[in-house]
């Protein structure tokens, strides 16, 4: 076990006996990886600071619920990711009821404002399921294994997930360097 893995078990120790300061502490070491998977389900900055609200609140009350204190991180992940799909469901029902004008049409709304990180631009160009596997991956640094356990899938769908959208990320960025040197050159 190395050092921050102990460091995390203690912080869950201390949070457990209703220390404040350590559960924050704990949210604190987590919080950037509970952005970017966050973003991966619902890509609007406000509705993650709400999943992640709602996250940090459920994790607080049922904290004494986690058996392990080393699967506090794999613990909290499925919390946000619940909530984050619960979020999904409330907009799409509300979608569903505002989505068609009188003539009975769907009308598409785009989100936009996204593009000023280069890793978020990369993340929208995969499949949700990719997405959700590369933010595990390489954002939460979680293992083949633990991913598995964690979505509920199968360790060799895990697998071929992270190598399709390894695929599909180089494909987009190669088109991309040739398209952006087509116009330098061009």
């Amino acid at each position: 076990m190395d050092i921050k893995e102990r460091e995390i078990k203690a912080l869950v120790r201390l949070a457990r006996k209703g220390n404040g300061d350590a559960f924050g502490e704990l949210i604190e070491k987590h919080m950037q990886c509970m952005y970017k998977t966050a973003w991966t389900y619902l890509k609007n900055d406000e509705d993650v600071a709400d999943a992640i609200q709602d996250t940090v609140l459920v994790c607080f009350e049922k904290l004494h619920t986690l058996k392990h204190e080393k699967y506090f991180k794999t613990w909290l992940t499925r919390i946000l990711i619940n909530k984050c799909k619960d979020l999904l469901r409330k907009k799409s029902r509300l979608q569903l009821t505002e989505s068609f004008s009188e003539e009975g049409f769907a009308v598409q709304v785009e989100e936009e404002g996204y593009a000023d990180c280069e890793w978020k631009e990369l993340i929208t160009m995969l499949d949700t399921k990719y997405q959700e596997v590369i933010i595990l991956y390489y954002a939460q640094g979680l293992k083949v294994e633990e991913i598995a356990k964690l979505l509920g899938i199968n360790k060799n769908t895990i697998i071929t997930r992270l190598s399709r959208a390894r695929n599909q990320l180089e494909k987009e960025y190669q088109d991309n360097v040739f398209e952006i040197g087509g116009y330098i050159n061009g």
